[in-house]
């Protein structure tokens, strides 16, 4: 133990007084359990004030897949033990020291959402004061739950509560209160507070309740961390690639459809999308209030591709088909132009042979005569063959106009359902990217206004005022007071009286009066003029 030395001079000669913190120990006489057994009151019916300070020092993690908030704070304890207490004066000016924690009475606040116990070593001693005001500092790693809104992920604020109260004490024997206000909290967690990783702090904010149970009331003081996420690795991770998939989508549609490298080029994009869904399933929770943005620009773009990857299906099904009925025709043609060659051939043979055996005497006796008409009847059969070709030609040009019209129709088809698509599919992406854009980063303006117009208290004003605020009348209404002594103004004794300066506090539910603060950007409470509402109509009966 450090020992303080101090010189007193008494005529002209020199004494030295030796202290120790054990000195004051054994005055205190700390080893009774009167120190640690009970509430430290030697009224019972007197409150232990407990005054609480929280700074943050580190976001270890904020994991929105299970809703969880794990941040590292110093904690500050201060309280007043009225069964301790020493003169300075008589052991060398000591006016604190420090003692282990498990030799006086602490009390038992813990955090409401804390759902994983702090194994980490904690700090074993405390201040005590020459006055009785104990004070005692604890670094905690927290694993709490978080209700978050992931609707604008990764362009997210989140804000994360921890809720301490008292485990047994209620409000009557424990009541809590903040060291430092909210800016001056705010302020020391920016200074001290190590390397926020994806996150940054942006403010810490401080409030008082009292929860009911069981007809008792609890005093509990909520401190919010609001926190931004840093979205740039998410942005370059995630956002930028599937918008390039999108790019090299509206790109395949220049490649060529009589080819099969589009469907395959389109069906890859789509796989790589895909891989993408999958991590994004990795990170957002599977429950939330609202769709948010990025699972809406990822489905859209994924449901585009898709559609995308059908409409080449359906344009290669049109221009095989139009492609075959090609072939066909052609093949047709040729086996047809065959065929009629071989039928003229055989005609040409036929009137060339045909010829009886009266003709060949004849000719034989007039060789002269015949000769100049067998010439002019072999020029005549020529000409006759050159013009049936003629027409036969002509026949099959004909045929094969009509049929690249015909076939033609297909592939006109493909083309037309191709240029529609691909109008249709500039038009969505450029009205659905700034939907996403001003989704993001469009900021709600909330106002008390927006609440008390959403409970339309001017309109249905009897109701909140006129009668008792339940919707079933065998309910009964508990209201709680405090009094709390300001000043004692006059006391007559005269007349009997005694004037005292009090603050009242009234607490009472209204079955009519509820919304959800996270419709109206966190706002949870609103002031409004009293006359509007049903109060309880307590009386002081000494008044």
């Amino acid at each position: 133990m450090p020992l303080i030395t101090t010189l007193h001079t008494v005529d002209g000669a020199s004494c030295e007084k030796v202290c120790s913190y054990q000195d004051v120990l054994n005055h205190l006489n700390l080893t009774s359990d009167v120190f640690k057994m009970t509430r430290p009151v030697k009224d019972h019916t007197r409150t232990t004030t407990v005054q609480l300070d929280i700074i943050l020092y580190a976001i270890l993690a904020v994991i929105e897949k299970t809703q969880t908030f794990v941040p590292f704070v110093w904690a500050t304890m201060k309280w007043k033990h009225e069964y301790i207490s020493w003169d300075p004066d008589q052991f060398c000016g000591i006016n604190r020291l420090s003692i282990p924690q498990e030799l006086v009475w602490k009390p038992d606040l813990f955090i409401y959402e804390m759902i994983e116990k702090d194994d980490s070593p904690r700090n074993p001693y405390l201040y005590v004061f020459s006055d009785g005001t104990l004070f005692s500092e604890e670094d905690i790693r927290i694993v709490s739950t978080c209700q978050m809104d992931v609707y604008k992920f990764p362009f997210d604020t989140q804000r994360c509560k921890l809720s301490i109260g008292s485990a047994i004490h209620c409000v009557e024997e424990v009541r809590l209160l903040p060291i430092s206000n909210a800016s001056r909290v705010t302020q020391s967690s920016r200074e001290i507070m190590q390397p926020q990783g994806e996150w940054e702090f942006l403010q810490l904010s401080i409030s008082s309740i009292n929860s009911t149970f069981n007809d008792r009331q609890w005093d509990n003081l909520i401190y919010t961390f609001t926190m931004r996420r840093r979205p740039l690795l998410h942005v370059i991770n995630f956002l930028l690639p599937i918008l390039f998939f999108l790019t090299l989508d509206l790109a395949s549609f220049f490649i060529s459809d009589y080819r099969g490298e589009k469907l395959g080029f389109k069906v890859t994009v789509l796989l790589a999308i895909s891989v993408l869904l999958l991590i994004l399933n990795d990170i957002l929770p599977s429950m939330s209030n609202r769709t948010p943005l990025i699972a809406t620009y990822c489905i859209v773009i994924f449901a585009l591709m898709l559609l995308s990857l059908l409409e080449t299906i359906l344009v290669t099904y049109l221009m095989e088909k139009d492609s075959l009925n090609q072939h066909k025709d052609k093949h047709n043609n040729i086996k047809n132009g065959y065929r009629k060659a071989d039928d003229k051939r055989r005609t040409s043979c036929m009137c060339i042979c045909n010829v009886s055996d009266e003709d060949k005497q004849h000719e034989l006796l007039a060789v002269p005569e015949e000769a100049t008409k067998g010439i002019q009847a072999g020029e005549n059969h020529v000409l006759l063959l050159i013009l049936e070709e003629l027409k036969e030609l002509h026949e099959t040009l004909n045929r094969r106009l009509r049929f690249r019209e015909e076939a033609g129709t297909y592939a006109q088809w493909a083309s037309k359902i191709n240029n529609i698509f691909f109008i249709f599919y500039i038009i969505t992406v450029s009205l659905f990217i700034p939907f996403i854009y001003n989704g993001v980063h469009s900021e709600r303006n909330c106002s008390y206004q927006d609440v008390l117009n959403y409970l339309s208290l001017t309109k249905n004003k009897e109701v909140y005022s006129m009668t008792r605020p339940f919707r079933n009348y065998k309910h009964s209404t508990q209201v709680s007071l405090e009094v709390l002594l300001y000043a004692i103004l006059d006391v007559v004794e005269k007349d009997q009286k005694f004037i005292p300066y009090v603050w009242t506090v009234m607490r009472w539910h209204n079955e009519y009066i509820s919304w959800d603060p996270n419709q109206f950007c966190g706002t949870d409470n609103v002031s409004l003029p009293a006359e509007m509402l049903w109060k309880p109509d307590l009386t002081i009966e000494e008044m």
